[in-house]
């Protein structure tokens, strides 16, 4: 982990921030191609009224249309909160290079807690992984939604 990581995290901390203010599950995610921000987005699932509106597929839907194409290899995705079965498929089907995890989610996470999709041997694709990038913090901004939130 280096300091571009950490940088990036913060990015996506700020997405997640934002999600709190409409009443979603603080979630931030950003994509970045080399050192560009190529997508960037937060959880909109209370906003929008719709079960598949994460933050990852928002910020994979930027990044596309940014980069003009749906192959985002040479991409890494920075998120707050370890990628559920449907973000990690998505994930895989975009060819992301790279998925940096902030809080893992033993519950849900398909990113190596629960399953680990990005890196099933049986698919034509694998994700490097590194987890724990700003753990503690993206962890403290979920920890505080759902304390409020009871």
């Amino acid at each position: 982990m280096g300091p571009f990581d950490r940088e990036m995290m913060q990015a996506a901390l700020e997405e997640a921030r934002e999600a709190m203010a409409w009443g979603d599950v603080p979630v931030g995610a950003v994509v970045t191609r080399g050192e560009q921000i190529v997508g960037r987005a937060a959880n909109q699932r209370e906003k929008r009224g719709d079960p598949t509106a994460h933050a990852e597929l928002f910020a994979l839907r930027a990044a596309a249309d940014r980069i003009e194409g749906w192959r985002l290899d040479g991409c890494t995705m920075y998120v707050t909160l370890e990628p559920c079965a449907m973000c990690a498929g998505a994930i895989v089907l975009a060819r992301l290079d790279r998925l940096v995890i902030g809080a893992t989610d033993p519950k849900a996470g398909f990113a190596g807690s629960l399953g680990d999709l990005v890196r099933d041997p049986r698919l034509n694709h694998a994700v490097e992984v590194e987890t724990g990038v700003l753990a503690d913090e993206c962890g403290a901004v979920l920890r505080d939604f759902f304390r409020d939130r009871r």
